[in-house]
């Protein structure tokens, strides 16, 4: 203690310097607009630039995860394609058939990849922000999805960017269907745990279990049938007693999420202006 005590008593006239020097730097940049805004930017800059180098460290070292859920994902759709040729084969008889129809389906969608710029998951309506906009053919109303399953829906969008509501935000409202069961609801997100979810509305007489699989049901114009949502995890009763809550565990992991794809389908303008023409016309007859 001793030994710091004469250090100090040494030294202190530098201390005192660097003291008053910083407090005139500090004072120099809060009272002088021209300093103060060079700074502002300089800060700014350098802070944009520490982002965007951790940003692509995290995405290096994330890699070897994105690509192992990719390559499962691809490995569950692969054994799935492969049921589905068999089945379609042994009833028609014709393989050639199921190439054409597969063909047919796939001429309306496009996938356009993004990463994932900004991302919430501890507020009740999160937002994200992807790197891709209009410039690219991302358009309001589009579905986006990651390796693993379902993200959100594209909310609005600028020339190179957009804003997406996840699933993980109060608004957001997907229709989904348990495999297998053949019942349906909406999916809905009530905060606190980013990896739970909630499909509400199914009927009484329902019978699923715990371990089954939450997907799209199709029946919406954002996404098609079938795409990855979760498992079902938990099953309530609802508030009134009149149907069943089930509570699914997502598939997508958004704390770690850096890629998706934006789904581009060729006729969703026109199922969407369709549905709004009726609804339209039934708020004009009430």
């Amino acid at each position: 203690m001793g030994a710091l005590f004469e250090f100090l008593k040494k030294y202190h006239h530098w201390f005192v310097f660097l003291l008053l020097e910083g407090l005139s730097v500090a004072l120099l940049f809060q009272f002088n607009s021209y300093q103060g805004s060079v700074w502002f930017s300089t800060a700014n800059a350098v802070t944009g630039r520490v982002y965007a180098w951790s940003s692509q460290v995290e995405s290096f070292f994330a890699l070897t995860k994105v690509n192992e859920e990719l390559t499962l994902r691809n490995s569950y759709l692969e054994h799935q394609v492969a049921q589905l040729s068999e089945r379609l084969t042994s009833v028609t008889g014709d393989s050639a058939f199921l190439h054409s129809k597969q063909l047919q389906m796939l001429e309306q969608y496009k996938l356009i990849p993004a990463k994932v710029i900004t991302n919430e998951v501890n507020k009740l309506n999160n937002l994200m922000t992807i790197d891709k906009g209009r410039a690219d053919g991302v358009q309001p109303d589009m579905g986006v999805v990651s390796g693993t399953g379902v993200v959100g829906v594209v909310y609005t969008v600028s020339a190179h960017y957009a804003v997406v509501i996840p699933l993980l935000n109060s608004h957001s409202n997907i229709s989904c269907t348990i495999v297998g069961r053949g019942y349906f609801g909406y999916l809905h997100w009530y905060g606190k745990e980013s990896n739970l979810a909630y499909v509400d509305d199914i009927p009484r007489h329902a019978l699923f279990q715990k371990g089954d699989s939450v997907v799209t049901s199709g029946y919406s114009s954002i996404f098609p049938e079938g795409i990855m949502v979760g498992v079902v995890s938990t099953k309530y009763n609802s508030a009134d007693g009149l149907s069943y809550l089930a509570q699914v565990k997502l598939s997508t992991d958004f704390g770690r999420l850096r890629d998706v794809c934006v789904i581009s389908d060729a006729r969703m303008k026109e199922r969407i202006q369709i549905i709004r023409e009726a609804q339209d016309s039934i708020k004009a007859l009430r």
